[in-house]
């Protein structure tokens, strides 16, 4: 079993953070996270994630129609929407890993 120090634990986030424009806007929020409903903070995390995959589609369509000639441009959108949907899916999985911990509990 290996263990993870604090600072390896703290570059990976900051990492993350850096990679995602949702989560960017929740760490960032500071005072205005703080008086968002966490349900409404998750709902919009993934609207903002819904729309970076859409606008990776929307790229991906207009190079193949040709209108795009910018290949950088089409692959940095697709490696935005992948990265900020593992994101994503790594809090639900934690969340729902915390939320069955919880239940667990004996009373």
């Amino acid at each position: 079993m290996s263990t993870i120090d604090a600072s390896s634990l703290m570059a990976m986030r900051s990492t993350m953070l850096a990679r995602s424009e949702a989560l960017q806007k929740i760490a960032t929020g500071g005072a205005a996270a703080a008086k968002v409903e966490p349900a409404s903070g998750f709902g919009q995390m993934l609207g903002e994630v819904n729309a970076l995959q859409a606008k990776a589609g929307a790229a991906s369509e207009a190079f193949e129609r040709g209108t795009e000639t910018d290949i950088a441009q089409v692959m940095l959108a697709r490696q935005k929407a992948s990265i900020s949907f593992e994101a994503t899916l790594q809090v639900r999985n934690k969340l729902l890993s915390a939320y069955r911990d919880i239940m667990n509990m004996p009373v």
